[in-house]
C-alpha cells in the first residue's frame, strides 16, 4: 500500500477468488469501472432471487460505489436508488445506468476526438505510433509536457502518474471537451477513468493502492478507444433490456432518511465499507483528480467528512458518531483492547493513536445510517449487508457482521440470518476472517397503542 502507515493487514483468501470475480456474462456494464473490492453482480442476483424481488419493488444500495446493486437490478428489471458520497463513483453509477446511447454515433465521436489528439500529440513531438519515450524522442521538448497545479498535483499518490502519460491524458482531456456532445461525453471520461487505473498509470492493487514501477510511456488513445468499443458492443447488447426506473443520488448514506420519501424501499442490498484502514479515496485518487472531481484539499475534506469513518484518515475532531455506540458493551471492549494492545506495543503515531476511536466511529456511523434507514423502509423490507471480519487495529479481532447484528436488533430490525460469502486467513493469528452476508426484515415501526381514558 502506498501509504505513511504500515498497517497489520494480515489477511489471506482461503477460498478462490471466483466468489468475487465479474464473470464473463457480467461484463456488460459492470466492467466500464469497477473498484476490485466491489462484490460480484451474481451476489446481487442470488439475493434478488431470495427476497422474490420482480418488477413491482425498489431496492436501494445506499453504499452504492461503482453500482453493482443498481447496474444489476437495472438488467433485472427492479427500480432502484443508490446513494454514494464519492463523486467518481457516483458519476459512474449513473452513467453505467445509461445504456440508451447510440453505439455508432459514440465510436464515431470518439473517433473524431482520437484524430484530434493524435495531431496535437504529433505536433509535440509525441507520436503514439512511434511509441517513444520522452527519453528517447529527440523531438520532444520536455517544455512542452503539460502540468497539473501545484495545489491539484498534490492530491494524488506520488508517481501515480509519470509525465509522458500525464501530458497525453490532458491533452485528451482538452479534446473531449472541445468536442463535447452531451449524448457521448460521460461514456467517454468514464472510459478515461477506467483507463488511468488499467494502463496509463503506475498503480496497482493487490487488493490495497499502491505505485508500481513508472512507465515512460503510455498508449493512451489506443487505450482510450479499446475502452470505448468495449462500451459500444455492451450498449448494442444492453438496449435489447427493457431496464426500470434508477436514480443515483450523491449523498451521505447517514443521512438516508433526508434524500428518499417515507417507506419508498422495499429491499436493500449493498454493502459498507469495512473497519480496515482503507481509505477509499486514494483507491479513486488519479481518476477523481485528472477528471476534475476532486480540486483542492478542502474538496476532499469535505468528501471525506460525508464517509462513514472506516479509517482513521478521515477522522475529524467533530466527529461524534462514536457517542451512539456508547452504551454497546462489545464495541467498548475491542476499542479498549486495541487502545491496550497500542501501548502495550509502544505505538505512538497520530494514526495509532485514533485506532481505538475509528472502531466506534464505524460502529457509530453504521447505526446512525440503519436508524435513519428505518423511515425509507416499506414494512417488511429485506437487507442484506456484505460485511467483513477484520484484524487490521494491530491484530484486534472486529467480528463485523455479528457486531452489525446485534446493532441492527437493538433499532427494532429482525436478524433473518448471517450467510458466509467467503473466507480469509489472518496469517498473525490464524484465525477465520469471515466475509458474510447479514440478513435483515424491517417489521414496520411498533403499533402505537390507543391511550385509555
Amino acid at each position: 500500500m502506498a501509504s505513511v502507515l504500515a498497517v497489520d493487514s494480515l489477511e489471506m483468501e482461503t477460498e478462490p477468488r471466483e466468489n468475487n470475480k465479474l464473470r464473463l456474462d457480467d461484463h456488460a456494464a459492470h466492467q466500464w469501472y469497477r473498484f476490485i473490492l466491489s462484490f460480484p453482480p451474481h451476489l446481487v442476483r442470488n439475493y434478488a432471487g431470495k427476497f422474490n424481488l420482480d418488477s413491482r419493488h425498489r431496492v436501494l444500495d445506499p453504499f452504492c460505489g461503482t453500482g453493482t446493486t443498481v447496474v444489476e437490478c437495472e438488467k433485472l428489471g427492479i427500480a432502484t436508488f443508490g446513494l454514494e458520497s464519492n463523486p467518481i463513483a457516483c458519476f459512474a453509477s449513473r452513467t453505467k445506468l445509461n445504456w440508451k446511447v447510440d453505439p455508432e454515433g459514440l465510436l464515431k465521436h470518439a473517433q473524431t476526438i482520437a484524430n484530434a489528439v493524435t495531431r496535437q500529440l504529433n505536433k509535440d513531438g509525441l507520436s503514439e505510433e512511434a511509441g517513444l519515450p520522452l527519453f528517447q524522442n529527440p523531438a520532444v521538448d520536455a517544455a512542452v509536457l503539460r502540468i497539473l497545479a501545484t495545489e491539484v498535483s498534490d492530491l494524488l499518490l506520488s508517481d501515480s502518474i509519470s509525465p509522458v502519460p500525464l501530458h497525453k491524458t490532458l491533452v485528451l482531456l482538452e479534446k473531449i471537451n472541445e468536442f463535447r456532445d452531451q449524448r457521448f461525453t460521460d461514456h467517454e471520461r468514464l472510459a478515461l477513468a477506467t483507463c488511468l487505473v488499467n494502463g496509463i498509470g503506475n498503480l496497482h492493487f493487490g487488493p490495497e493502492v499502491g505505485v508500481g514501477p513508472a512507465k515512460a510511456d503510455a498508449p493512451v488513445v489506443s487505450l482510450w478507444l479499446n475502452g470505448i468499443r468495449k462500451m459500444a458492443g455492451d450498449l448494442r447488447r444492453l438496449q435489447y433490456l427493457s431496464g426500470a426506473d434508477a436514480v443515483v443520488h450523491q449523498a451521505d448514506a447517514r443521512e438516508v432518511a433526508r434524500i428518499l420519501p417515507p417507506e419508498s424501499v422495499d429491499a436493500v442490498i449493498t454493502s459498507p465499507p469495512y473497519p480496515n484502514e482503507k481509505d477509499y479515496t486514494r483507491t479513486t485518487r488519479l481518476e477523481s483528480v485528472l477528471l476534475g472531481f476532486i480540486q483542492s484539499k478542502q474538496e476532499l475534506r469535505a468528501l471525506k467528512q460525508q464517509l462513514v469513518r472506516s479509517n482513521t484518515r478521515s477522522v475529524y475532531k467533530a466527529d461524534t458518531d462514536d457517542l451512539l455506540v456508547n452504551d454497546h458493551v462489545e464495541i467498548q471492549r475491542i476499542a479498549t483492547a486495541i487502545e491496550l494492545r497500542r501501548i502495550e506495543l509502544n505505538k505512538d503515531s497520530g494514526f495509532e493513536r485514533l485506532y481505538a476511536r475509528v472502531t466506534k466511529l464505524y460502529f457509530g456511523g453504521m447505526k446512525r445510517h440503519l436508524s435513519e434507514l428505518r423511515k425509507v423502509l416499506r414494512p417488511g423490507a429485506q437487507l442484506a449487508y456484505v460485511v467483513g471480519d477484520q484484524a487490521s487495529y494491530l491484530r484486534v479481532m472486529i467480528r463485523t457482521g455479528q457486531i452489525l447484528a446485534d446493532i441492527a436488533t437493538s433499532l427494532g430490525y429482525e436478524v433473518t440470518g448471517i450467510d458466509l460469502f467467503r473466507t480469509r486467513l489472518a496469517t498473525a493469528t490464524r484465525e477465520q476472517l469471515r466475509e458474510e452476508v447479514v440478513l435483515l426484515r424491517w417489521p414496520g415501526p411498533p403499533a402505537r397503542h390507543p391511550i385509555r381514558s
